[in-house]
């Protein structure tokens, strides 16, 4: 493995262990936040009140401007690393981080001036009676109209913290630099968590609120080492005729583009699973959350890493490195994701009775998760290579191709859902998501290959066979454990809840089925000649010694 392989996987290591950190505490808010609040139509306004502030941070300063402004950021400083040209760069920072505040404090200040009438308009209930809305569950009443309406006001100033925050994360990850930013979401959450157990006992969802705040403060102050260590300017500074701020804008409109198609087909998935039987819309978002928690940890992390990569090879013009970079990545995800996605199909049932079943929903509820997660678990591989895929055009200062391509897929996603709905159900429609995706992937690796003239596919293929074959035998080291290992006994004498006993009788057995399969898919693959399986362990202990 060379030295930028080895970094690359670090960083993606690192990066992973923090969007699981960032995951987990994540859950904890909810799960502590729904005991201390209750489960109810205060805790509904809470999550509503995000929705337009979420959308708002994405379209404006979130993931969008992200993969626009790196690669342009890295070209920037490819051109030279003379004092006069790191000043170029500092600009370059200051123009893009003062126009999307000022962006985001525009519609930020808009939408709260508004908040009571967008609240009403999204959620409220308009039937001719408040009873036949409580009757009904049709819409909020004209309280969890108003208190969404205050909530998301409070939330949007953490929007504008982010606005900021986005851009320092993306600096810093340019510069290669990425401790910091994977520590800032699990600070975030930590923010969050401050607030439901110190303020939320005696404020309600408003204690939950000033956390989100303080997060979005700890998540801006906890990276500004790295600029300082990086000697960082800022200036007062828009420079809206400077070619490079253009440039990101440009590269910007289709991102936004991408990313409103995806809400789009997101949309419609729930649309067309509201004429299902009740609780089929939270099927299929739970079983989303499931198969992305893999995805987020293992390609998401990889993805963020090498994007920085990826964009200063592209801006140098080193088109080998460049393909053999994207080759290795995707190696790479394909390593962590087949199993993964083996997994999923096996455990999901176990691990979505641990984390949800038992004082949230019971057994029906979770048959509907796992047949949604199946159906989305089909795709994981999908999903995972498009992070790299999809940068991969991205680091070339090309966002136009992902549109179109995204574009193609949403349509092949709605189509295939509205043939597999009838005969399947929701798991019909997470398939289509699956499929959509696998399309989409496979289109974009085409494009590619042309460009690049190859992206050593061969290696790609045959790593892939090896990959299955060592989840073949993983799959069944984990059929052997269930037998084995069915459920743990717990004596009747043990104070434990009823949620909490089943939660340790089904998931002991699931971390010995999980640990099971990790140790036979890493000699399994190893034995069959995975370089990239053998290369982790010696990695990280490598990474451990220095």
């Amino acid at each position: 493995m060379t030295p930028r392989s080895r970094h690359i996987v670090i960083s993606a290591l690192l990066i992973g262990a923090g969007f699981l950190l960032s995951k987990f505490t994540g859950i904890l808010d909810d799960l502590i936040l729904a005991r201390v609040i209750g489960l109810g139509r205060e805790l509904d306004a809470y999550y509503a009140a995000f929705g337009l502030p979420d959308l708002l941070f994405t379209l404006v300063s979130g993931g969008a401007l992200a993969s626009a402004f790196i690669p342009v950021l890295s070209g920037v400083l490819s051109r030279d690393h003379a004092a006069r040209d790191r000043l170029a760069s500092w600009r370059l920072v200051s123009a893009v981080a003062n126009l999307a505040f000022l962006t985001t404090l525009v519609f930020a200040v808009g939408l709260a001036l508004f908040a009571p009438w967008v609240a009403d308009r999204l959620y409220g209930c308009h039937l001719d009676s408040v009873q036949r809305c409580l009757d009904d569950g049709r819409g909020f009443t004209s309280e969890q109209v108003a208190l969404t309406a205050d909530l998301m006001r409070l939330i949007l100033a953490s929007t504008a913290i982010f606005s900021v925050s986005a851009i320092v994360m993306s600096t810093l990850q340019a510069h290669q630099h990425f401790f910091l930013t994977a520590l800032a979401p699990i600070l975030y959450n930590l923010g969050i968590l401050l607030g439901v157990i110190a303020l939320a006992p005696s404020m309600g969802v408003w204690g939950a609120a000033i956390g989100v705040v303080l997060g979005a403060l700890l998540h801006l102050l906890v990276q500004v080492p790295g600029l300082v260590r990086r000697g960082a300017r800022w200036l007062p500074y828009l420079g809206l005729r400077d070619p490079d701020l253009r440039r990101v804008l440009a590269l910007l409109a289709p991102r936004v583009g991408t990313l409103g198609t995806v809400y789009l087909a997101a949309i419609l998935r729930d649309s067309l699973a509201s004429q299902f039987s009740p609780g089929s819309v939270t099927a299929l978002n739970y079983g989303w959350r499931v198969m992305q928690l893999p995805e987020t940890v293992i390609a998401t992390a990889v993805a963020t890493a090498i994007f920085p990569t990826l964009s200063e090879l592209a801006a140098a013009g080193r088109r080998d490195e460049l393909r053999a970079t994207i080759s290795s990545t995707l190696r790479t995800i394909l390593a962590l994701t087949v199993p993964a996605t083996v997994g999923l199909l096996i455990l999901g049932r176990p691990f979505v009775q641990v984390m949800f079943e038992g004082g949230l929903f019971g057994s029906a509820a979770t048959d509907a998760v796992v047949w949604a997660l199946h159906g989305y678990a089909i795709g994981l591989i999908g999903h995972s290579l498009l992070e790299v895929s999809a940068r991969a055009f991205y680091a070339q200062q090309d966002t136009r191709t992902p549109l179109f391509v995204a574009v193609a897929a949403m349509l092949i996603n709605v189509a295939a859902s509205l043939i597999l709905r009838e005969s399947l159900g929701v798991t019909g429609l997470a398939l289509g998501n699956s499929l959509g995706v696998s399309v989409e992937v496979l289109m974009l690796l085409v494009v590619a290959r042309r460009r690049l003239h190859g992206v050593d596919e061969r290696r790609i293929v045959a790593a892939l066979v090896r990959f299955l074959a060592g989840s073949l035998i993983m799959a069944a080291a984990v059929w052997a454990s269930q037998s084995i290992f069915p459920s743990l006994a717990l004596p009747d004498s043990l104070p434990l809840g009823d949620a909490l006993r089943s939660a340790i009788k089904i998931g002991v057995p699931l971390l010995v089925a999980g640990v099971v399969g990790v140790i036979a898919y890493v000699l399994a693959a190893s034995a069959v000649g995975s370089e990239e399986v053998r290369a982790l362990p010696r990695l990280i202990l490598r990474r451990r010694a220095a």
